[in-house]
């Protein structure tokens, strides 16, 4: 039971933050991203209105748990199993594209900030994430 309730805080937690990252005006939705799908292993691409903002705010959360993270580890996280018909299934990377765009917007929102080995969380990038929290914990 307890882990049904965190899976569900968790997901709480991202489209509250996913909300607050839509008021942030350097964050935006290009327009080649109606079109694109996100990983070769997918058949279409996303059909929610805001999954954009939606996987930014997860990419966010990604980089304050990792504390420093790069674009590879975020395409093996992002990344899902390749149907191939009769043959069996291969896990496939998620397209860079999208997560180098949303790192990109981040940055120059000043949410996280780049180093050596990746990316990691700024002051500013800590305390939207710790408001969002604490409006989870509240509801």
């Amino acid at each position: 039971m307890f882990f049904n309730n965190e899976i569900m805080s968790v997901q709480r937690y991202v489209e509250m933050l996913a909300a607050e990252l839509e008021k942030v005006k350097e964050i935006n939705i290009p327009e080649w991203a109606k079109f694109v799908k996100t990983s070769p292993a997918k058949e279409r691409p996303p059909e929610q209105k805001n999954w954009w903002y939606l996987r930014a705010a997860s990419i966010l959360r990604k980089i304050k748990i990792n504390k420093e993270i790069g674009v590879n580890r975020l395409r093996r996280t992002y990344g899902s199993r390749k149907n191939y018909g009769h043959a069996p299934e291969h896990k496939v990377l998620a397209g860079g594209k999208i997560i180098r765009t949303i790192l990109q917007q981040l940055e120059k929102a000043g949410l996280i900030e780049k180093t050596k080995r990746g990316r990691r969380i700024t002051k500013l990038g800590n305390e939207l994430l710790n408001n969002v929290r604490k409006k989870v914990e509240r509801k």
